[in-house]
């Protein structure tokens, strides 16, 4: 990452005051190509049981043709995955059906995008594959803790990781949505995580943290986070916040899928007055539109092109 740096003001917050008085303005990726924050991240999933869009994309030519819509609509990223994660009914399925899933969709997509592409996985597996297809960035929801293989092939791709919080698997962490300070809990957990990466040969620069909002936290838990997005942000890594059309967005603003929408722009313009680098989203074109106007209001310099080539 380069050491530009953004300039943020000062916060107040329930926990005391807290300064963030530099935000990363980038991500150098291995290929050599950078990354502008704040930046989009379009959610591809390839399955038949996602929580927002299950079986929508299963088919390898739908998938493809929406990973390209969605580059043409503002992704900055696109983040590709086989597992479903929703909060409830959740099942691990065999690396081999993720991986008869995915390979596809890696194969095609990643041949035709221009921007890069992430895989969601928590195994080295299907991991090893994204990267072989192009991929620049393992989006790994347990941080680096369920596949031992994962750090090792981190390390040596030079790849970025992105690093969420969650407690339990996909299919029980609802039910460890239990915190005496969830604030506290997980930038700690975050903190952690990212110094075993980096003494594992990660590059600093190329982690990401990500709060992990509505896997083992309930609404309440994911108010206070992104009320307090700027303790996460202290720590000094891109913070990336996926709250798009999730169920505490969908209690609070609405059923219908305008008020959805609605809803879950009003989050990711929050998150990004707050210091996120990164907004995971469904629909790249709106979070363009939020990131341009909550980036400004920010005094964060938002690009309209995110990812340029640098030499390496």
């Amino acid at each position: 990452m380069s050491k530009s740096l953004t300039n943020n003001r000062s916060r107040d917050s329930s926990r005391g005051h807290f300064h963030v008085a530099r935000l990363p303005s980038q991500l150098k990726l291995r290929d050599g190509r950078v990354i502008k924050f704040p930046a989009i991240m379009g959610v591809l999933n390839v399955t038949p049981d996602s929580f927002s869009d299950g079986g929508q994309y299963l088919d390898p030519d739908r998938a493809v043709a929406r990973g390209l819509e969605m580059e043409a609509a503002g992704a900055d990223i696109i983040d590709i995955g086989g597992e479903s994660t929703r909060p409830v009914g959740a099942r691990a399925v065999p690396v081999e059906v993720e991986l008869e899933r995915v390979a596809p969709v890696l194969a095609r997509l990643g041949a035709r995008l221009r921007v890069p592409f992430s895989i969601d996985t928590r195994r080295a597996a299907i991991a090893r594959v994204a990267l072989d297809s192009g991929a620049a960035i393992i989006n790994d929801i347990t941080a680096l803790t369920s596949d031992p293989a994962m750090t090792k092939l981190a390390a040596e791709a030079k790849c970025a990781v992105v690093l969420m919080h969650m407690r339990g698997g996909p299919e029980n962490h609802i039910k460890f949505a239990r915190y005496r300070d969830v604030v506290r809990e997980v930038t700690q957990y975050l903190d952690e995580r990212a110094r075993f990466a980096i003494a594992a040969g990660i590059l600093r620069s190329r982690i990401i943290i990500d709060p992990g909002l509505g896997f083992a936290k309930n609404a309440d838990h994911n108010l206070k986070l992104l009320r307090d997005l700027p303790t996460v942000c202290a720590l000094g890594y891109p913070v990336l916040v996926g709250a798009s059309r999730k169920s505490f967005v969908r209690k609070i603003a609405g059923e219908s899928a305008l008020e959805l929408e609605y809803g879950t722009a009003a989050v990711n313009a929050f998150a990004v007055a707050n210091g996120a680098s990164i907004l995971r989203v469904h629909e790249p074109a709106i979070a363009a539109a939020v990131v341009k106007m909550a980036a400004a209001l920010a005094g964060r310099e938002r690009r309209q092109a995110s990812c340029i080539t640098t030499s390496r």
